[in-house]
C-alpha cells in the first residue's frame, strides 16, 4: 500500500517521561478547558470536527465570505503539502483585507450542517451516566470555527477538552491562526499530529486517575484521523466514516499488514451507527 502507513508516528503506549510531561504542559496551554473532569469516567471518546461532527470542511466553507465566494488563483497557488495551516493563515489575512468581519465568519460557521445522526449521538452521550464518557475533540480546524459551531448547536458543554489550532482576532479584526504544536511525525501536517495529542492526553489522564480507561473510542473521517487510530489497543474502537480516507487507510493496512491495526473497526454513515455499538459496549 505504499509508504503511508510506515511513515506514521506509531509509538506503543508508555508512562510519560520528561519529554511527554513537557508536551502535557504545552497541551494544557493550547487546549480549551471546561470544568474539571470526574476521575471515574469509564470510557474516553475522541471526535474529529470537519466532516465528522459537521458535514463539511470549515476551512472550505469560509471561502463563502470571500468576494464572489472564491479565492484568487495567486492565493490558492501558495498552498504547499503539509503546510495547510500556513496557507489558511494567508487565506484569513486575505479575507480581512476584503473587509470580512468576525460576525461574517461566525455566521458561516454556525450554518454548517451537522453530519447525519451526529446531534443524536451527542444527545446519547449527554444522557448517559456521569461515570460513562469523557468527551474530547481533536481537530486541525481552529478554536474560533469550532467554538462558534458548538455553541450555536448547543453542545459545547458536552466536550471536556478541545485540542485544535489557536485562533484569535487582532486589533485590526483579522482572525490570526497559529499552529497547535510541532512534532516529528512524517505522516501528519507540520502543525498537528493527532496521535501525539491522543497518546499524551490518555497517558496523562491515566496517571491522574490512577487507572486506565476501560476502552478508548475515536470517531473520525480523514487521513489525519488514521494516525491516532493506530495507537488504539484491541479493546478500543475506531469509528471511521465509511468510504472516507480514514476508512480506506484502515482497510489497506488490514490487507497489507494483518494484525498491525489493533482496534476494532466500526465504519459509520450516521452517528446512530456509533450509538448502536456504544450501547452494547457500555452494557458489558
Amino acid at each position: 500500500m505504499g509508504d503511508s502507513v510506515f511513515n506514521c508516528c506509531y509509538v506503543p503506549s508508555q508512562p510519560p517521561g520528561e519529554e511527554e510531561q513537557h508536551r502535557f504542559r504545552h497541551t494544557d496551554i493550547m487546549a480549551s478547558h471546561s470544568a474539571s473532569i470526574s476521575p471515574d469516567k469509564r470510557f474516553i471518546i475522541f471526535f474529529d470536527f470537519d466532516e465528522t461532527i459537521v458535514d463539511e470542511t470549515s476551512d472550505d466553507m469560509v471561502v463563502q465570505a470571500a468576494p464572489g465566494q472564491y479565492l484568487p488563483g495567486w492565493l490558492k497557488d501558495t498552498y504547499q503539502p503539509g503546510r495547510y495551516n500556513e496557507y489558511m493563515q494567508r487565506v484569513l489575512a486575505y479575507l480581512a483585507e476584503q473587509g470580512v468581519t468576525e460576525s461574517d465568519l461566525r455566521s458561516i460557521m454556525e450554518k454548517i450542517p451537522a453530519s447525519p445522526g451526529m446531534l443524536t449521538l451527542f444527545q446519547f452521550l449527554r444522557n448517559r451516566s456521569a461515570h460513562d464518557f469523557e468527551v474530547v475533540l481533536v481537530s486541525d480546524a481552529n478554536t474560533f470555527f469550532i467554538e462558534s459551531w458548538l455553541r450555536r448547536a448547543g453542545v459545547r458543554q458536552l466536550f471536556h477538552r478541545i485540542f485544535t489550532n489557536p485562533a484569535t482576532f487582532n486589533k485590526n479584526g483579522r482572525l490570526v491562526l497559529r499552529p497547535f504544536h510541532s512534532h516529528e511525525c512524517q505522516r501528519c501536517p507540520d502543525n498537528m499530529c493527532k496521535q501525539v495529542v491522543v497518546r499524551d492526553y490518555v497517558a496523562r489522564r491515566t496517571q491522574e486517575r490512577g487507572r486506565p480507561y476501560q476502552r478508548i473510542f475515536y470517531v473520525g473521517d480523514g487521513a489525519n484521523d488514521f494516525c491516532p487510530a493506530l495507537s488504539l489497543g484491541p479493546r478500543d474502537v475506531a469509528f471511521p466514516r465509511r468510504d472516507f480516507p480514514m476508512h480506506r487507510l484502515i482497510t489497506e493496512i488490514h490487507e497489507a499488514m494483518p494484525g498491525e491495526f489493533k482496534a476494532v473497526t466500526v465504519p459509520w454513515v450516521s452517528g446512530e451507527d456509533v450509538i448502536t455499538r456504544l450501547r452494547k459496549l457500555v452494557a458489558e
